[in-house]
């Protein structure tokens, strides 16, 4: 899906554009899904591309809602050098919105854990 500028600006809010479309993050411990269990998908807010499955959902501690993995297909992978390290962010792999970063130190049998930016995502429930 590939959409200009000005169509992102009309279909988001202004801090989910941010974070979608010009990377941007949330502040730590404030996303609405942080802390949020309940069952079903989590899906870009951007497109509606469904990543995440709430059974693998998990509170890492770190502030932002957690995954031990995703939905098969819907995440793309690239590498970040921005804050003077290398990370790996994760894009939506419909709309190539920006949600977070995934790192190799998850607490679960995957050892991975999706760090995702509330504002990136609606949730249904199942």
């Amino acid at each position: 899906m590939k959409k200009d500028k000005v169509f992102w600006k009309n279909k988001l809010d202004k801090f989910s554009y941010s974070i979608l479309r010009e990377a941007g993050t949330e502040m730590p411990f404030s996303g609405k899904y942080n802390m949020f269990f309940e069952e079903g998908y989590y899906k870009c807010k951007g497109c509606g591309n469904k990543l995440f499955d709430s059974k693998s959902k998990f509170n890492s501690g770190c502030g932002w809602p957690s995954f031990d993995k995703c939905i098969d297909g819907s995440i793309i992978y690239k590498e970040d050098k921005s804050l003077s390290r290398i990370r790996t962010e994760i894009l939506c792999a419909e709309c190539n919105g920006h949600l977070g970063h995934v790192f190799d130190d998850g607490p679960t049998e995957t050892g991975t854990r999706y760090c995702v930016n509330s504002a990136s995502l609606n949730f249904n429930k199942k």
